[in-house]
């Protein structure tokens, strides 16, 4: 992995769908290793099943709450995971995060011209808050048999899908992750899907996904933000790495 001598945390901000926890197969324990630690409000409910029915200024609190009260420790890059879309949540953590200059965002999508009409906005979010795109990464693109390596596309990209968008939005297309199946049960079992199925055609992908992130981000080293759109790479999901100094 591409932070795998690097101090992590991951900060999930998803306040009404904390999945952070059952992805990551945390039962309590916010440490998955003793170089990546977890937060999440998830952790903070009596029952998985629980409804977080919040307006904004409560989440706005509890977001900032997490940025300053948990103790991170030293570490070196901080991911943070939103929910869909480009609303209290984002322009919070975007906010609070100000001083950090945020290296940019990496925007997920699927095929669909619906979930693209999504991405478009969230790139305009970006763009009206300045902040960066390290680039976009196309989810459940095609089907790849497992027994004749044939190629399906399950949601036919009947405008373009990701490719064509980032032409005309002049956006880096950092890599396309095929739909496979194991990657929904190594979530819902809490593994990890490249420990799972490290040569799959999705791993790969994830691969050389990492390493394009990597080459934007490692030289400037303070801040990157994912937002998507489709679980595991989803619309709206978020991250965001930095060397963390929050405002007040």
């Amino acid at each position: 992995m591409i932070f795998c001598l690097d101090m992590v945390a991951l900060l999930d901000i998803d306040i009404c769908g904390p999945s952070v926890p059952k992805m990551m197969g945390l039962e309590g324990e916010q440490y998955v290793e003793e170089n990546l630690g977890v937060m999440s409000v998830g952790f903070l409910l009596s029952s998985p099943d629980d409804a977080v029915i919040w307006r904004g200024p409560k989440k706005n609190g509890l977001i900032k709450q997490f940025l300053r009260d948990v103790d991170w420790g030293e570490i070196d890059y901080l991911i943070v995971d939103t929910p869909p879309g480009t609303s209290d949540e984002h322009l919070s953590i975007v906010q609070y995060l100000s001083a950090t200059h945020i290296d940019g965002a990496v925007i997920v999508t699927t095929p669909q011209e619906i979930s693209l009409q999504d991405v478009r906005k969230e790139i305009n979010f970006c763009h009206k808050v300045k902040l960066p795109i390290i680039g976009v990464v196309e989810n459940m693109s095609g089907f790849v048999c497992p027994k004749c390596k044939n190629e399906s596309q399950i949601f036919p990209p009947t405008t373009g899908g990701a490719e064509k968008m980032c032409q005309n939005l002049n956006v880096s297309l950092l890599g396309k992750v095929p739909l496979d199946p194991q990657i929904g049960k190594s979530c819902d079992s809490g593994q990890s899907f490249l420990s799972e199925a490290p040569e799959s055609p999705a791993a790969l992908s994830y691969r050389s996904i990492i390493q394009s992130v990597k080459i934007n981000i490692l030289p400037l080293h303070n801040c990157l933000l994912h937002m998507s759109n489709c679980v595991n790479m989803a619309p709206g999901f978020c991250f965001l790495l930095f060397d963390p100094k929050p405002q007040d």
